[in-house]
This record gives structure tokens, sequence and C-alpha cells, in this order.
């Protein structure tokens, strides 16, 4: 199949495999499958592993059709030419360029909104979740009705072998983060390895240009009130680049624990704001609790005062010089935890603001799309 050069999220246009693909007389066909694959400097796999996902693919074409699109994110290396000359092998693959590295988010709208399939599929070009769970995801959604179905080491019956000690704490506790955070029972976030309703992933309107694009799927799946499922697997970086070399993490610590956190955020603003906030609150009652008791021991201690204003501010001063921390520490956090909750209560009405309008807009696009359809047929 050919290539496409400089592709972008906005360019709709299908190539000539899937340009009759939403016609009626495809209906009753198998369903489609569109296999994502993104790539970046993995000249040294890239031809090898294609290939073994080929041969996965064609050992279950008695139940699917199939499609692949590669999407060389900018590659410095030989990785785009290599999938170019990959890609005229067979008529059902087509490569995508990006001039430049724009990151995994942006790779996989450009790739969404190329695909045609009745499911979209995102692998690792890397191997580090075997072929097979293509058709098991795809089943698990066949079976579920689900709208997203993903792949997970962290569940029961998931495994992870041979991944750094570093990435592994991490990845581990990032998606423990951000199951508690998005108060579901999913195990797994942040996995790109996948599959999708494309019909329903299209109303979706995914923003995101990095690794954040995962969970950003995954709240906005939850937004629309999608079903999500999950399947136990095996990440295993067995699979290296090349014989003698090992496997690294291209994965940007500090970068992505931001994206961690914003999207915690993203899932649940209490979190950060009103949880925090509350906890600092009690905390201040504490420490102005004994700013009160420090005032009536020493108000109780000064019967030469008649007036109650003066004796009082008397008290005060006397309790302050005695113990100036009580007064410092307990205002300044009745001050923080004031502000955080502020800050939580309208976080929360953004949110809410945010998810009507993502509704809204949702509904119109879905009334466009259903347009376009009537006049197309």
């Amino acid at each position: 199949m050919g290539t496409i050069k400089a592709a972008t999220e906005g360019d709709r246009k299908l190539p000539p495999l899937l340009a009759g693909c939403s016609g009626g007389e495809l209906q009753t066909l198998k369903p489609l499958v569109s296999l994502v694959v993104p790539a970046y400097n993995e000249a040294l796999i890239v031809e090898k592993n294609l290939s073994v996902l080929c041969q996965y693919m064609d050992s279950v074409e008695t139940n699917y059709r199939w499609e692949m699109i590669v999407i060389n994110d900018g590659s410095t290396d030989e990785t785009g030419k290599l999938a170019d000359a990959f890609a005229k092998t067979r008529d059902n693959i087509q490569v995508l360029h990006h001039p430049r590295n724009f990151g995994l988010g942006r790779a996989l709208r450009s790739a969404f909104s190329r695909c045609c399939g009745d499911y979209i599929v995102t692998v690792d070009v890397d191997l580090s979740y075997a072929p097979a769970y293509v058709e098991q995801l795809v089943e698990k959604m066949r079976e579920s009705n689900a709208q997203v179905v993903a792949a997970s080491p962290y569940m029961k019956g998931g495994k992870i072998s041979n991944v750094p000690s570093l990435r592994r704490i991490l990845s581990v506790w990032a998606n423990r983060f951000l199951s508690v955070a998005a108060r579901g029972n999913l195990s797994t976030l942040t996995g790109m390895v996948r599959a999708y309703d494309r019909k329903f992933l299209s109303k979706l309107s995914l923003r995101s240009t990095g690794m954040e694009i995962n969970p950003e799927i995954i709240y906005k799946t939850m937004l629309l009130d999608g079903s999500i499922e999950e399947i136990p697997a095996h990440l295993d970086w067995k699979f290296q680049k090349a014989e003698g070399i090992k496997r690294k993490s291209s994965m940007k610590i500090l970068r992505q624990m931001f994206s961690i956190l914003l999207s915690g955020f993203l899932f649940r603003p209490v979190t950060f704001f009103l949880f925090p906030g509350f906890v600092l609150f009690l905390f201040a009652l504490y420490a102005d609790a004994w700013v009160l008791i420090h005032f009536f021991e020493h108000y109780s201690n000064l019967p030469q005062y008649s007036r109650f204003d003066i004796r009082a501010s008397a008290a005060v001063i006397a309790a302050f010089n005695a113990a100036p921390h009580t007064f410092i520490v307990g205002g300044l956090a009745s001050i923080l935890a004031i502000q955080l909750i502020s800050l939580g209560i309208l976080a929360l009405q953004s949110r809410n603001y945010f998810e009507e309008i993502f509704h809204l807009g949702t509904s119109l696009y879905a009334a466009m799309q259903d347009k376009r359809s009537e006049k197309n047929e």
C-alpha cells in the first residue's frame, strides 16, 4: 500500500484499500480489525516484528479481515524507510510519516483517523505483549459489548517479566494511583495495548499529544458511560531490540510523573484539593485549639485588668509571647486549608461544566455524523 507523509489528525481521507469500507456491501463480511502500530527509532526491530504481527494476523483470517497502520513518528533512523519497504509487500498495510517526533498521542490520533475497522487494536512494535492478545482483546470486546478492552499485567492473572525495576515500580504505583483517582475497578490505565470500538472512539475528541492519551481515553469513556473491560496479560521485555542489545526504557520519568498527576487530577480533583484541604483544616483546628487554651490560661491569670477588652488583649499578647508558634502555624494552616477547599470546590464545578460541554459536543458530533451517513446513502 502507498505511503502517506506528514499525516495530520484532521486528515480523514481514506486510502485506496479502505475507500469502500463504509458501504453496505461490506456489512456482511467478517469483522475488520485495524491494527495500529506506532514506531519511533525502531529500525533494529521494525521489519522483523511487523512480519511477526502479519504472520499472526494471517492465522486469524478465518475469523477477521485486517489492516495495519504503522506510524513512523519522526524517527531519525531508518525506521520509516524499512516500514515503507515492508508495506510494499502487502496491500493491507499503510505507513504514516510524521515530519518530527510529535509523541504517542499525536501518533495514535493520526492513525485513528485512518482506521476503518470495526475494531481498532493498538500494539507495541517491540512485542512486549505477545501478538496473540490481539484476538483475545477483540473476542473480549465482542463477548462483553465493551467499548474499550485493555491488556492488564496488573490484574489477577497478569504478569510482568524482564522490566527494569525503576520502570516497573513507577508503572505499578502510577496505575494504582490512577485506579484510586478514577474510583473504578480498573487495574491498568496507562497501558497502550487495547482494543477499541471504532465508532465509539471517534466520538471522544482526543486532545493529548503524549503518553497521557491512554488515561484520557479511559476518562472520556467513563464520561460517556462507556463499558471498559480488562483481560490479564503478560508484559515481557525479553523481546529485545536486537541480539546482544539490552532493552532500554524510553520513558522520561519526570514528564511521565507529571502526566500521571495531571491525569489523576482530571479523574478526581478532590484528591488534590478537597482532601488535603480538610486534612489541613483539621490540623489548623488542633493548632487553634492550643491558641485558645493558652489564651484562657493567661486570661484567668490577669485579674488586675477589670475591663474585658483590656484583659483579653493582654491575654492574647501573653499567650503569643509564650507560644508564638501556635499562632503562626494555626493561622497559616487555616489560610491554606480555606484556599485548598475553595480551589477544590471550583475544580469540581469546572469538571461538572466540562462534562456537560463534553456531552453536548459529543451529541452534536454524533448528529452530524448521522446526517453525513444519510446523505451518503
